[in-house]
């Protein structure tokens, strides 16, 4: 069962660290948004591997918005 991983805040993003197919460890950085001129980072809750990514660079995403997979 995939693992979703959401934004937390609105904003836009950033840079997007992973891509499908890539092993992941937990904690591992993911995922950046800006909000506000401050970076949020985000981080994977689990290890494995990226199934999905949803997101792009320069997207403007909300607050609890799907943003990538891990399974």
């Amino acid at each position: 069962m995939a693992v979703v991983v959401e934004t937390s805040l609105p904003g836009s993003v950033w840079k997007v660290l992973v891509q499908p197919g890539v092993h992941v460890a937990a904690g591992e950085l993911l995922f950046i948004l800006e909000v506000m001129k401050t970076e949020v980072a985000h981080t994977a809750p689990v290890a494995g591997m990226v199934r999905a990514v949803h997101i792009s660079v320069g997207d403007a995403v909300d607050a609890d918005q799907r943003a990538i997979e891990i399974e």
